[in-house]
């Protein structure tokens, strides 16, 4: 692992997403929006009553969240992938001192920090304002710090899979778009899943997505009793173990497959 190469991807990604930072300020703000959306129409809905068991202001604590990990865990990476290996660009990547996957991983993290100069004033006057009542034990606060790490990683190296696609075929970035279509209705985006249908629920318990976004903000507003977060924690690994064995296997294969003119 180049140690070296990987801070100076991080450095150098940092210092140029700075130079254009009102850009990436307004994408962040434009991911914002879809549960700043959905905050305000729970925040009205309950107000002077619980839906769900969950109050008004348990409601705020739930969305602020989630727009923080929605932020921490999104691969904006990702939707290059495929652009890279139908241009030739790939070569260029693959000839580097350093592998592409840890190139990636640099670059979501030099992005994630220039995110949170913007996402994270954002939510501190939205909390100022709507006043978000969050009580976590320790123990949730402990598990949500893995929980965290594993969703950010579940949705980059299922985002990549899906975008190595491009190696046979040229619209693999549709699937992404499916992805995040599920992600948006099945994470807790537009509901906390506790809320959802009871076979949606099932679907979101089941399926990857909601350990992607939904299910660390769940563990750290305590919507999970013991047996739930430890269930949850269960799958989580269990897709990521899956996600990452697919990944590789994927990422083999087409590279044994990629030819490029140019790049």
């Amino acid at each position: 692992m180049n140690i070296r190469g990987i801070l100076a991807i991080i450095r150098c990604t940092w210092m140029s997403w700075l130079q254009q930072r009102s850009f990436f300020f307004l994408l962040a703000f434009g991911w914002m929006m879809p549960p700043l959306v959905a905050l305000f129409v729970w925040y009205t809905a309950a107000s002077g009553q619980r839906i769900g068991g969950l109050t008004q202001s348990e409601f705020v604590a739930y969305y602020l969240l989630f727009m923080l990990v929605n932020q921490l865990t999104y691969a904006q990476t990702n939707w290059t992938v495929g652009d890279r290996i139908r241009n030739g660009d790939m070569s260029t990547i693959l000839l580097r001192p350093i592998s592409p996957i840890l190139d990636s991983l640099a670059s979501e993290l030099a992005s994630k920090a220039a995110y949170m100069l913007f996402v994270v004033p954002v939510v501190i006057v939205l909390a100022l304002v709507l006043h978000p009542e969050l009580h976590p034990p320790l123990l949730n606060v402990l598990a949500f710090v893995p929980a965290l790490l594993m969703a950010w990683l579940l949705r980059f190296f299922w985002g990549y899979w899906l975008a190595l696609l491009a190696f046979w075929a040229s619209r693999a970035n549709a699937l992404l778009s499916l992805q995040e279509a599920l992600t948006f209705l099945l994470a807790g985006q537009v509901a906390p899943v506790a809320l959802l249908p009871s076979f949606v629920r099932a679907l979101a318990i089941v399926l990857p997505f909601r350990y992607m976004v939904g299910f660390p903000v769940e563990i750290l507003t305590t919507q999970l009793s013991p047996a739930d977060l430890v269930s949850g924690l269960a799958y989580q690994t269990a897709w990521l173990l899956a996600t990452v064995i697919l990944f590789s296997f994927i990422w083999r294969c087409g590279v044994r497959r990629y030819t490029a003119v140019g790049g």
